[in-house]
């Protein structure tokens, strides 16, 4: 008879977690730690990047604080160079670092603003990707995930240009899912609704804007960092081992209501 209990079991993995110091990224890192990964807590600032670490180790758990800027490419080279020298591999990549330093129209952001926001998001995770999949290709094993979000699939007033980064980003999980499909390395987007995160801060904390997205929401609540934890946890185990090019859209049923 097949062994199904251990389908979610990551135990012997080491996981890469960018953005991993709060909201979504935290979530993920907390998660796999749990069920065995040895988590990589990656952010801009070391010293937070310290405390996830050792509140997984004082859980049980086993996790390495490595800071890193992920605009600037020296820092993504350090990054991967600094895990294949502890661990010699990195079996899992959650690319969920981002920026979105506008809220308007797009006719109003700087060229600065646009190539901030692509450069980080796009540019930057292709880059980690690029870094990360050659070592995952060599043992035939691996599992990228990007976090995205469900506004990459519509229009938006006020997040045009960060909706145009998530959408991009969807279709570079499904072009690096073909390209190395062949040597079993899994690639998939997350793409998540509104989530109580300080990133979406200005989404749920203004009323007016929360009681028109709960419109939207079938379930009648917007989400919570651990609701996304969950779907990261399935695509970096056996129970998502046929799962790649996909987006895994986690939203409580958003992108299929009508509203009213």
């Amino acid at each position: 008879m097949t062994v199904y209990s251990n389908l979610f079991d990551l135990c012997g993995k080491v996981a890469l977690i960018t953005g991993a110091t709060r909201g979504i990224g935290k979530a993920i890192a907390e998660a796999m730690a749990q069920f065995g990964a040895t988590g990589v807590i990656s952010s801009r600032k070391a010293e937070v990047c310290d405390d996830v670490a050792a509140t997984i180790r004082a859980g049980g758990g086993e996790a390495l604080a490595v800071p890193c800027n992920v605009s600037h490419e020296d820092q993504l080279d350090g990054l991967v160079s600094r895990v294949l020298d502890q661990w010699k591999k990195i079996d899992v990549l959650v690319c969920n670092a981002a920026v979105n330093p506008h809220f308007g129209p797009m006719v109003e952001a700087s060229a600065e603003v646009y190539d901030k926001i692509m450069d980080t998001n796009v540019k930057h995770v292709l880059g980690l990707c690029n870094r990360v999949a050659p070592q995952m290709a060599s043992r035939r094993e691996g599992s990228i995930m990007i976090i995205s979000s469900i506004g990459g699939f519509k229009g938006h007033r006020r997040m045009g240009l960060y909706a145009l980064s998530k959408a991009a980003e969807m279709q570079l999980a499904r072009n690096l899912a073909v390209e190395w499909g062949g040597e079993n390395v899994r690639v998939n987007c997350i793409a998540p609704g509104l989530v109580r995160t300080d990133f979406a801060r200005v989404l749920w904390e203004d009323p007016d804007i929360l009681r028109r997205t709960l419109r939207g929401y079938p379930l009648g609540r917007i989400g919570e960092p651990d609701d996304i934890a969950g779907a990261a946890v399935f695509l970096a185990s056996r129970a998502g081992a046929f799962v790649s090019g996909q987006v895994l859209v986690v939203d409580g049923g958003a992108t299929i209501a009508m509203g009213s």
